[in-house]
């Protein structure tokens, strides 16, 4: 199977379910392992055939940030299913952290792998 990663994509956005984190944009950290098949773009070298990482990273941000969610799980499921949706990616892995968020950490978060892997 073939992936593309992107690593350590940070952005402020409201999340939590406290009443301050209701008020106070916190930043996150988004880690995504989404498989794709290189075999067409690396035979033409077309970008009509790769998975376009610049557009999966907006596309990210535009929507935590609009979501405002409240639990790192919801937004790490939703996010791996509108992936899979809008981009017709088959399997993602979803690491979503909240840098800070407990003290003496770097930072708390969740995994989660949605789809079908080869």
């Amino acid at each position: 199977m073939d992936l593309v990663q992107i690593k350590d994509l940070r952005f402020k956005t409201i999340i939590g379910c406290w009443d301050w984190e209701r008020q106070l944009p916190q930043q996150v950290s988004i880690d995504l392992d989404m498989a794709w098949s290189f075999t067409e773009a690396a035979k033409t070298e077309k970008l009509d055939y790769a998975l376009n990482y610049k557009a999966v990273a907006q596309r990210v941000e535009s929507y935590i940030c609009e979501s405002k969610f409240k639990l790192v799980e919801t937004a790490a499921v939703n996010l791996a299913d509108m992936l899979m949706d809008e981009f017709s990616i088959l399997w993602v892995k979803v690491s979503f952290h909240k840098p800070f968020a407990v003290k003496h950490s770097q930072s708390v978060g969740v995994v989660i792998e949605r789809g079908k892997r080869d």
